[in-house]
């Protein structure tokens, strides 16, 4: 029964996702969901200014087995630290991005030894594969011919993006040694050159727009 009522409440929540909206993954394991407080804002700000989205600047926070999740098509996801999903997590997040949600994972260091294992525990029958540069998410709007730019400097190893795709739509991307969340703080921050900044927020826009038309 409890089962019965999950599917018919995914299936409601599924079929009306609210059209423009971001939210922050809260996710247990004692990372730092909440990394990077300016980041979503002014990312959103800026989407709303160059792609003419209508985003509320204040994005909402999601648990990752809330059915709750199910509202947004777009669920940001970062931190420094350990990661965890339990079964529940695992269930209503697998469920939530075969429906039509997407999930941004960004590393702002320390997260990827935690975090691969936990998106093996959601999709073991997938492959976290790398997006080349010629992938459509890297020339959407703004355009980066070398695929993902790099942002912030911490082992001195080259930015990546990977994905998980359900047939050909990209559910999960995650973007490793790039950090595009400091590039999207404010500038006294991290103190990161402007053009940096607006790198990290035009990689974002595409991200953005590119989740809500695919």
């Amino acid at each position: 029964m409890k089962y019965l009522l999950t599917l018919i409440l995914v299936s409601l929540f599924s079929t009306s996702f609210n059209a423009q909206e971001i939210a922050v993954l809260k996710y247990n394991g004692g990372g730092d969901w909440y990394a990077n407080p300016t980041s979503l804002p002014n990312l959103i700000k800026f989407s709303n200014q160059n792609i003419n989205t209508r985003i509320a600047e204040k994005p909402q926070t999601v648990e990752t087995s809330s059915l709750e999740i199910f509202q947004y098509p777009f669920v940001h996801m970062t931190g420094h630290g350990n990661v965890f999903f339990t079964p529940e997590d695992v269930s209503n997040l697998r469920n939530y991005l075969l429906s039509g949600g997407f999930l941004h994972i960004d590393d702002n260091y320390g997260m990827d030894k935690f975090l691969r294992p936990e998106i093996q525990k959601l999709f073991p029958e997938k492959e976290l594969l790398e997006l080349p540069a010629s992938h459509p998410l890297f020339s959407y709007h703004f355009k980066f011919p070398k695929g993902l730019p790099k942002i912030h400097e911490h082992d001195n190893k080259p930015p990546q993006a990977f994905g998980i795709f359900d047939e050909d739509r990209l559910i999960l991307l995650y973007t490793y040694e790039t950090d595009l969340g400091n590039g999207w703080e404010n500038p006294e921050v991290h103190n990161n050159p402007e053009d940096v900044r607006q790198k990290a927020l035009q990689m974002g826009t595409n991200i953005v727009k590119f989740a809500f038309e695919n």
